[in-house]
């Protein structure tokens, strides 16, 4: 009787009420210099609606949150396997049909098909702007990333400097920068797209050549380094670059041809088209290449890159490669950036920013090309939401604290993603048995 606080239900009653009561403390509101405990009194006494019945302090409302996450807790400990195999059964068929190729295409087309028809539902400018600016770039960038961390199994977390490159490259092409453009001539963004592409996978193998020898968390420093030069450049060269102060006027995209003259113009709708045209180019050239002999010689490299090499695979050579193609679509994403908010600031290219991209793909399932895309869109549009019609208690200053504990809780119960590849599936599942390595599941590293 006198360890009764050791008791299993008594250790998770604890472990939710603390949990909510750190929730509770995160969301509430902001101290100040005058009264730096006012945060923390407020957190815990604040009144709020509970649930729109009666006015309640906000600890009552938290409290009523633990307890339904330990019901939850102990009801998935209880009946965690019988919950698991009755889901299984349920989708085993559903996940039949998926597996036919022409039930897959179809749903493609379809999904192809609903994402163009989108812009005529949804009116409101600020969503019309968020599905440019914050989704379909996003997923552009999710896909790039997806090549290198799930396809490759390399940690980088130091992808937006090829997004920043892109930008870049566009500012210099128009005639943005100090710097002269190319041949002296302001080009139009359009001919910036094939330069920013090939500029950004020209940095991708100039980084990856003296450094993807390196594995594991060595390689993850050296990206984040990589992503840090680049900010600094951008931020300091200011006779290159324009500095803190940015970039100058970018043009919009335009056509002129012929008969045909049309200028994208600040409507984000035509920017929208634009990069969902590249999205399906990507995820076509994305999926030939994963069941390509490139996508298999990264799949060996992930799994065990000694087998690999011993194989014959030169590890070095693919390494590039996916560093190389990965910051293509990424590339792309820039040009698009700049020619739509006609400006580039370096304040955007931050660590945050490849941190949060990371969070898409593996939210989505790393190694999933659908999974990426997916990560993309639901991570991205909550955010937004979050932004567009904030929730009592929320700040936008924590939405990174939020995506931390989300990519926690998704790690913990299903480290696979929302759509994994089978190959995830595959390792993930021999990992558990005891076969291969934990590690590698997220840094394909080897021991």
């Amino acid at each position: 009787m006198s360890r009764w606080w050791r008791r299993p239900s008594v250790v998770r009653l604890a472990s939710s009420v603390s949990v909510m009561a750190a929730v509770e403390l995160v969301t509430g509101p902001p101290g100040s210099n005058a009264a730096p405990m006012a945060g923390v009194s407020g957190s815990f006494a604040e009144k709020v609606s509970f649930f729109g019945l009666f006015a309640s302090p906000r600890w009552s409302v938290f409290l009523v949150y633990a307890l339904v996450l330990y019901g939850v807790w102990s009801l998935w400990l209880h009946r965690g396997r019988q919950i698991r195999n009755a889901a299984s059964v349920v989708l085993a068929r559903p996940r039949n049909i998926a597996q036919r190729g022409t039930i897959r295409w179809s749903a493609a087309v379809v999904l192809v098909v609903v994402a163009a028809l989108l812009p005529h539902f949804v009116s409101d400018p600020f969503w019309q702007t968020a599905m440019v600016e914050q989704i379909a770039v996003y997923v552009l960038l999710a896909l790039g990333l997806n090549v290198v961390v799930g396809f490759a199994g390399l940690l980088d977390l130091g992808f937006v400097a090829f997004y920043a490159v892109g930008a870049y490259a566009t500012a210099w092409v128009t005639g943005a920068l100090p710097l002269p453009p190319l041949f002296g001539v302001h080009l139009n963004p359009f001919f910036a797209i094939p330069i920013a592409i090939a500029l950004a996978m020209l940095a991708g193998v100039l980084l990856g050549t003296p450094t993807l020898r390196l594995r594991g968390d060595y390689l993850a420093i050296v990206t984040l380094g990589f992503g840090e030069i680049i900010f600094l450049f951008a931020n300091n060269l200011n006779g290159i670059t324009g500095g803190s102060a940015g970039t100058g006027q970018i043009p919009h995209f335009s056509i002129h041809l012929a008969s045909i003259k049309y200028v994208w113009g600040l409507a984000p709708v035509p920017y929208y088209y634009l990069t969902l045209a590249f999205v399906v180019l990507f995820v076509i050239a994305f999926s030939l290449l994963e069941h390509s002999r490139i996508g298999r010689a990264w799949t060996a490299i992930r799994e065990d890159e000694v087998a690999a090499e011993s194989l014959g695979i030169n590890p070095l050579k693919f390494k590039v490669m996916a560093f190389a193609i990965g910051a293509a679509s990424a590339g792309f994403a820039g040009v698009v950036t700049a020619a739509q908010t006609n400006f580039v600031n370096p304040s955007v290219f931050t660590l945050y920013f490849s941190i949060n991209i990371l969070v898409l793909v593996i939210f989505g399932g790393m190694g999933s090309i659908s999974g990426a895309v997916l990560g993309a869109i639901v991570i991205q549009t909550v955010s937004m939401y979050l932004i567009h019609t904030p929730p009592a208690g929320y700040q936008p200053q924590d939405l990174y604290i939020y995506l931390g504990a989300l990519l926690i809780v998704m790690m913990i119960f299903r480290p696979s993603g929302l759509l994994p590849s089978k190959r995830r599936r595959r390792e993930i599942g021999l990992a558990e048995a005891g076969e291969g390595h934990m590690d590698e599941v997220l840094t394909g590293d080897t021991p």
